[in-house]
């Protein structure tokens, strides 16, 4: 980002990324009715945001914005962010280590263009960073096509909200909700619809 446009504007732009990256954690919290303990896997192109063609254009200050507003809502609600690094980590997750105390840890450090600067920001921002090969997570973020779908619990639900871009790239949205079993006798909950 630096010398590609003026400081001030960076600083604009940083500051408008971090602000739709909380109103979009915000409105997902409400529809996808999160609660304490719960996680949302994050997919996210700082390429995309910034316009460009993913994976082309990795820039550390982005993502600790976007990571920086998404936490700001998510933390205090005891939400965890599940932070997914690009295909050249094979899409591992970086989360605290306390969301998923049993789960085989594998050894890899993010770097922006090995992981991708927001899960690069998520294991310099979290307390007790983990890998993970892969999680189960009850919600899901996937800012700039990074293909999230493989980390979210079945069934997973499109979502639509008013926050559909951070920057310039498009995000797409998803809750879970548990299978429905059985047939035409089957009576189901409808709190967990």
């Amino acid at each position: 980002m630096a010398g590609v446009v003026h400081e001030a504007e960076d600083k604009s732009l940083v500051e408008k990324i971090k602000a739709d990256s909380a109103k979009a954690a915000r409105e997902l919290v409400e529809v996808a009715k999160l609660k304490k303990g719960q996680i949302v896997v994050v997919g996210c192109s700082t390429s995309e945001t910034l316009g460009k063609q993913v994976g082309s254009w990795s820039v550390p200050e982005v993502g600790q914005a976007i990571f920086d507003g998404l936490n700001s809502v998510f933390e205090p609600l005891g939400i965890y962010i599940a932070a997914q690094c690009c295909e050249h980590l094979n899409r591992a997750i970086i989360i605290e280590r306390e969301a998923a105390p049993l789960s085989e840890e594998v050894n890899v450090v993010p770097q922006p263009k090995a992981g991708g600067s927001f899960a690069t920001a998520a294991y310099g921002s979290f307390k007790d960073p983990v890998a993970l090969e892969e999680i189960k997570a009850d919600a899901g973020m996937d800012i700039g096509g990074t293909l999230i779908g493989m980390h979210l619990k079945k069934v997973a639900v499109p979502v639509r909200l008013e926050q559909n871009h951070i920057g310039e790239a498009a995000v797409l949205y998803a809750r879970v909700r548990p299978k429905f079993i059985g047939g035409e006798r089957a009576h189901y909950n409808d709190n967990l619809k």
